[in-house]
């Protein structure tokens, strides 16, 4: 009996150690393309990759929601002592805008 629980507490350590990887670096299968996420108007360096050499080859948007704000549900309600009024609704939809480049 004791050798039948030492063989599987032995099958139990090699299972939950077979089951882990190591955690790999993120990396792009081809090192010739690039993503470039632009949100909301912010600033990016996609023209400082235009000028490196890279291409555009996709590029698409979708809108997207820049900040939030919180508003009373009803004319009585008091935002600072009853949380339960409140109602979070978007304040700036904007867009963001996804490139793909090329080399």
């Amino acid at each position: 009996m004791k050798y039948f629980k030492k063989l599987s507490y032995i099958f139990i350590i090699f299972f939950l150690v077979g089951g882990c990887k190591t955690p790999e670096k993120e990396s792009t299968k081809n090192e010739n393309t690039l993503e470039i996420i632009v949100s909301c108007g912010e600033d990016s360096n996609l023209q400082n990759h235009i000028n490196d050499g890279w291409k555009i080859k996709n590029e698409y948007s979708e809108e997207k929601v820049c900040s939030w704000k919180t508003i009373a549900a009803s004319k009585d309600c008091d935002l600072e002592k009853d949380k339960g009024c409140k109602i979070v609704q978007p304040n700036i939809i904007g867009e963001e805008t996804i490139y793909l480049l090329e080399k």
